[in-house]
């Protein structure tokens, strides 16, 4: 109880479940950002070593219509995947950047 009255979870347990639920996911969701991050890492110390670019417009652009043909199949807005690519992509070269600058 919360002040001496029920809490949200207590008033309405379908609703803690599905809280539940999207607090499992959010938390796979970061385990497997934390994965691809580890991955990327690596990507920008190859690229480093062969000195290639921090990004590749070409490499983004076949990610993007993938994800977009993902989004599709999972029902989902392929503008919403697109953005979320983008905001994912953008840390990642920031990240290249400054493996690259490292000296």
């Amino acid at each position: 109880m919360v002040n001496g009255n029920h809490t949200p979870e207590e008033q309405h347990p379908e609703l803690a479940a599905y809280r539940r639920s999207i607090d499992n996911i959010d938390a796979a969701l970061v385990y497997l950002l934390a994965e691809r991050f580890k991955v990327t890492k690596n990507v920008g110390y190859y690229k480093r070593e062969h000195d290639l670019p921090p990004g590749d417009s070409a490499r983004e652009q076949r990610q993007i219509a993938r994800l977009h043909q993902l989004a599709r199949d999972a029902d989902l807005d392929p503008g919403f995947t697109e953005k979320f690519l983008q905001f994912i992509t953008r840390e990642v070269i920031r990240r290249h950047e400054q493996i690259r600058d490292e000296i």
